[in-house]
């Protein structure tokens, strides 16, 4: 009885922390499947201190000083649809986080929210070619929080169009090489990852090469440009677990989301390199109740950006679907710092 317990406590874990690419399938006269699945979220949080309320952490520095602010929201909800026929499939997935929040839709008559794609591929075999998660990015080493992501600040967290091979633990993809700059570029980003898996957990290494242009002549990032990262997740005491990543070199818009989105570089043209680190334990108190305390932090010395984020949260499993929780934390950057208390309820399909 306490192992069915357990495997279920684990199993909405699973859940609250990964992308739910399914949930209720309808089989097809073709022998095919067809998907649906998703989550509704609600967040109430809470950000008092000098440094702007945000519906999350993004690795940013809009100092505010005296804020204090309560929003309700339901951005982080989602759906996807997905449809498998033998090797083949394909996903497409939304949630609501399209309108530039915190500011978003007005609020005087409806909390309407527009709709954002953040997945749309094809997978056949080896093969994946479409928008999902960057293969620079480290997904197992994500904490399960409910600021959105977890410690942003530190983490490697994009999603664009891709061609990807995959032959076991072994990951090679040519991706979108687009910048925030307004650049012109002509050659894809290059990632390639290799992922250990064993009893004891997991562990990967992963490298970027970049070579921009800087078709603007204005002193953004010209040539090749490397970056790399080591992350993983390590089976510890009983049912818990440690998880963990690294990101060095010239990793620009891929690490951080807020701090340099630009690709800022130096005289040389060389993107600023990035010093960032997240760590995270989850701990398993019963089969309803977990906990994780996570941390992360970014420095990039030729900006003078120096940011960090920490959080402790509770979680309670009501059944198989529906999960809340709670979650105190501070955001710090060089130019202040702010406290967050957010409650939240989930329910998987």
């Amino acid at each position: 009885m306490n192992n069915k317990r357990l495997k279920s406590g684990l199993l909405l874990a699973a859940l609250f922390t990964t992308p739910a690419f399914a949930g209720y399938n309808i089989t097809l006269d073709n022998d095919a499947t067809l998907s649906f699945g998703g989550y509704f979220k609600a967040d109430l949080r809470h950000v008092s201190g000098d440094i702007a309320y945000r519906d999350f952490w993004v690795g940013n520095n809009a100092y505010a000083p005296d804020t204090k602010e309560t929003r309700l929201n339901i951005r982080e909800s989602r759906f996807n649809i997905g449809y498998q026929q033998d090797d083949f499939k394909g996903v497409l997935e939304w949630d609501f986080y399209d309108d530039q929040q915190p500011k978003g839709t007005s609020e005087t008559v409806t909390g309407g929210h527009s709709l954002r794609l953040r997945h749309a591929f094809v997978q056949y075999k080896n093969w994946k070619v479409g928008q999902t998660w960057s293969t620079f990015m480290p997904l197992a080493s994500i904490a399960e929080a409910l600021d959105f992501g977890g410690a942003h600040v530190a983490q490697t967290f994009v999603r664009q169009s891709q061609i990807r091979y995959t032959d076991g633990g072994l990951e090679l993809a040519l991706e979108n090489p687009s910048t925030q700059s307004g650049e012109s570029q002509y050659i894809p980003d290059v990632v390639a990852r290799y992922t250990v898996k064993q009893d004891w957990g997991q562990i990967a290494f992963a490298g970027l090469v970049r070579s921009l242009e800087d078709s603007n002549n204005d002193g953004g990032a010209q040539g090749t440009q490397f970056a790399y990262n080591v992350h993983g997740k390590i089976k510890a005491y009983g049912q818990d677990d440690l998880r963990f990543s690294y990101n060095g070199g010239a990793a620009g818009r891929y690490v951080s989301p807020g701090a340099n989105i630009a690709d800022l570089a130096n005289d040389k043209g060389e993107i600023h390199d990035v010093q960032a680190y997240t760590v995270a334990y989850r701990h398993f108190w019963n089969k309803d109740y977990r906990s994780t305390l996570y941390f992360g932090a970014m420095t990039i010395d030729e900006t003078g950006a120096d940011r960090q984020h920490i959080g402790l949260n509770l979680l309670k499993s009501i059944n198989k679907q529906l999960t809340i929780g709670a979650e105190v934390g501070n955001y710090k950057t060089e130019s202040g710092d702010s406290n967050y208390l957010q409650i939240s309820a989930k329910y998987v399909l």
